[in-house]
């Protein structure tokens, strides 16, 4: 095991970083998605979390479970994790715990025992041809199931019986209605951070009280389907809750990087409009005298095809600032700037500003952002450094 994983996380492929070259292990070059598939066949259990986003807190979550219960796993989890000091930890043969992506259907070179779907957005629209492409896709990554696998799926989810009614693996239902989900919560409150203390409630009845380490509503639905993972392997309730107690967050998920003047700056990886909501959502319940975003859109594509949701999301805040989209494997081709975007977050009757340059935004943000106020640095690429550059 560790040879495979070393290769899967340090042999890239010079000329191409989704393939891996293995010729001297004697195994022919795989893309990462392929190897880690061929990995997962060597575990008794490989649990796979999906969804359009809260795959890296949750594949977290389940990983603080295992660990606190002392059941050796081993991990790979798109953001880096405290805890194991990186995105990778090679255990046992046991238990595998991985964030598994939809982009380029890369999920469907898996090989699960056990699949988690977080929830089946628009995204990725570069790739996927519309929303319906997206939830085949879903749907045959849980066809990727054995007989004898297990589903967890978000009841929460539009048609969420469409992914398993072709299928005879275990389903496991969890959301935020109790009539139609084995795993739910009542009784949410919040901490002076913004973090969640819930009534776990199984088939509609209370069971336990859960108090949760990360902040936001949408956390409670992810440890959800934590639990019904870590239950479904019969762990204690004890270990459950500690493991959701102990986890802080991973980086860049509401990650506080610190004050200056008295404004709290968080940093946050949401560059989808869900996640935005999701995160303006926590820091609604976060000590806070106006919320300001920073944020920086993330390909010309989703930028387009997702403007009215975007603009929507971000009026949550009290004050925007955007910078230039960030392009990544796409050229600009398709009309759309972040004025675009300005425009219609001020139609929405939100203070926004559109500044192209990251030093530029940090004097508007040093001339304009008061005492008590909370700085959300927001996207996928390195928006971050703004508030790094703050805090100097």
């Amino acid at each position: 095991y560790d040879i495979y994983l070393f290769v899967y996380t340090a042999a890239i492929h010079p000329d191409n970083p989704e393939l891996v070259t293995a010729s001297n292990a004697g195994i022919p070059m795989l893309t990462r998605a392929e190897l880690l598939g061929q990995i997962m066949t060597t575990y008794n259990n490989a649990i796979n979390i999906a969804g359009t986003h809260g795959k890296t807190t949750t594949t977290s979550m389940i990983s603080e479970i295992l660990l606190c219960a002392e059941m050796n796993p081993t991990i790979s989890v798109g953001g880096i994790l405290n805890s194991i000091g990186g995105n990778t930890r090679v255990g046992g043969s046991e238990y595998f715990v991985a964030e598994a992506c939809e982009y380029t259907n890369s999920f469907l070179s898996f090989n699960p025992t056990m699949n988690i779907i977080l929830n089946v957005k628009e995204d990725h629209l570069d790739f996927f041809k519309d929303i319906d492409d997206i939830r085949h896709s879903f749907k045959l990554f849980t066809e990727k199931l054995p007989s004898d696998g297990t589903l967890i799926i978000n009841t929460d989810i539009d048609d969420y019986e469409y992914f398993y009614k072709d299928t005879d693996c275990e389903v496991i239902t969890y959301g935020s209605d109790p009539a139609k989900s084995m795993y739910s919560a009542a009784d949410i409150s919040y901490d002076e951070l913004g973090r969640c203390t819930y009534s776990l409630l199984l088939n509609g009845v209370k069971s336990d009280t859960i108090t949760l380490g990360v902040p936001g509503i949408h956390n409670v639905y992810n440890s959800l389907s934590a639990i019904a993972a870590a239950r479904k392997f019969s762990i204690d309730m004890a270990h459950i809750k500690a493991g959701l107690a102990s986890f802080k967050g991973t980086n860049r998920r509401f990650e506080k990087k610190g004050t200056f003047n008295n404004i709290t700056i968080i940093d946050d990886y949401a560059h989808h409009p869900d996640e935005i909501r999701a995160t303006l959502g926590s820091a609604a319940h976060y000590p806070h005298n106006h919320v300001w975003v920073v944020f920086q859109p993330h390909t010309y594509s989703r930028t387009k095809l997702l403007l009215d949701q975007f603009a929507d999301a971000l009026s949550l805040a009290d004050r925007v600032v955007l910078a230039k989209i960030y392009a990544a494997r796409e050229t600009d081709t398709l009309g759309i700037s972040s004025a675009d975007l300005c425009d219609k977050i001020k139609a929405l009757r939100k203070d926004c500003v559109y500044i192209d340059n990251f030093d530029d935004i940090e004097k508007f943000l040093l001339k304009n952002c008061i005492n008590g106020d909370l700085l959300i640095t927001m996207g996928a690429v390195d928006i971050y450094k703004v508030g790094e550059d703050l805090l100097k």
